[in-house]
């Protein structure tokens, strides 16, 4: 994962997306649920009421049935976090309101009364969706769930054309409230993703701040450490950056950071994961990678810094470097024995990269 959110930049549309159909999810989970129980509330009101207005060819047990189903589908939809698995069971509801708006309208097709509430459905529920494709599906269950009781039923071609004249304002109605709705949230979404960035990344290099690369390589090791693979860590630091900034300002110390950190992005791989841990040192964790795969990375990363020019000469840098090797080692603690070994370097004489079993076997000598 480094340069984490540079390479977002190359990933991802379909990443953003993806992250953002989540945001969705949660967001509008809990009005989702509330609006499925205020739908099925309303339908058995409107089902016992229709019973003192009119009299139906089906006793009202029967037409009270969608009721058992709408109230599972709204309790499985609270506990639901998948956006997908949200938006099928708002489709289930959709679908089960429209089955449930025919059987109470059998016997009753004179005067079509029983499409009103038909109508209503892609209005009320332009909000919930949270793709394209469910509001899509969600449209043609509201446009097609009244046909039967208007096909099956006596009613003369006026009232068929009123219906299709009235779903289709409807419909486009809850097209332009949901790109309206969609375009807000989405730059609310924006907005957050950026503050949450520059909460997390360092503003003059870019990077990760140092709580942020806890939390995500914490993640990242306990994920290295189920699949069983191995992961090291190096821990870099700028050499002589106190003599630069003293000699030459701060300004050009700032500079050294930046190219510092540009070289370290072109050298890591998608999968790595890099943080500015504080002043002029650096983390680079490195997963998948053992002791001696991490020691040629390191040493990589040594050389290529090098052609970066200082006002005072090549910047170099000191490299410590820890391989995770406890099966539940937490990051702190490999932090720790990369950084033991970097300073190890510090004392060898400086631009070198020195692992921590190197240190351990020298302290046995």
């Amino acid at each position: 994962m480094a340069a984490l959110f540079e390479s977002r930049r190359h990933t991802d549309d379909a990443d953003q997306r993806r992250e953002y159909v989540r945001y969705l999810a949660r967001q509008r989970g809990p009005m989702i649920h509330a609006l499925m129980l205020v739908a099925t509330l309303a339908y058995a009101v409107a089902a016992i009421a229709s019973t003192f207005i009119r009299s139906s060819a089906l006793p009202l047990p029967l037409r009270l049935a969608p009721l058992l189903p709408l109230l599972l589908v709204a309790m499985t939809a609270r506990r639901a976090s998948e956006p997908r698995h949200l938006s099928l069971l708002a489709l289930l509801c959709v679908l089960l309101l429209e089955g449930g708006i025919n059987l109470n309208s059998i016997g009753n097709v004179h005067g079509a009364s029983g499409v009103m509430p038909g109508l209503l459905l892609p209005v009320a529920s332009s909000v919930i969706w949270l793709a394209r494709w469910d509001f899509l599906c969600a449209m043609a269950l509201c446009a097609l769930g009244p046909l039967p009781m208007l096909l099956l039923g006596d009613i003369d071609h006026t009232r068929l054309v009123q219906y299709v004249v009235y779903m289709f304002i409807a419909i486009m109605l809850s097209t332009v409230l949901r790109a309206f709705m969609a375009r807000t949230l989405f730059a609310q979404f924006q907005l957050e993703q950026q503050l949450r960035e520059r909460a997390n990344t360092d503003d003059l290099t870019g990077l990760l701040l140092r709580n942020r690369f806890l939390e995500l390589a914490r993640r990242a090791l306990r994920e290295l450490h189920q699949q069983q693979r191995p992961a090291c860590l190096l821990y870099l630091d700028a050499d002589h950056f106190k003599l630069l900034n003293d000699n030459h300002g701060h300004a050009a110390g700032d500079a050294a950071l930046v190219a510092l950190s540009r070289v370290l992005r072109r050298q890591s791989r998608g999968t790595d994961l890099l943080a500015r841990i504080g002043g002029e040192e650096f983390a680079l964790l490195l997963p998948g990678l053992d002791l001696a795969q991490a020691c040629r990375r390191a040493e990589l990363l040594r050389q290529a810094v090098r052609k970066v020019e200082r006002p005072d000469g090549p910047l170099t840098i000191s490299v410590g470097v820890a391989a995770c090797q406890l099966p539940h080692e937490s990051i702190e603690a490999l932090l720790a024995r990369a950084d033991q070994a970097m300073r190890e370097a510090k004392r060898e004489g400086r631009d070198r990269v020195i692992s921590s079993r190197h240190r351990a076997a020298e302290q046995v000598n």
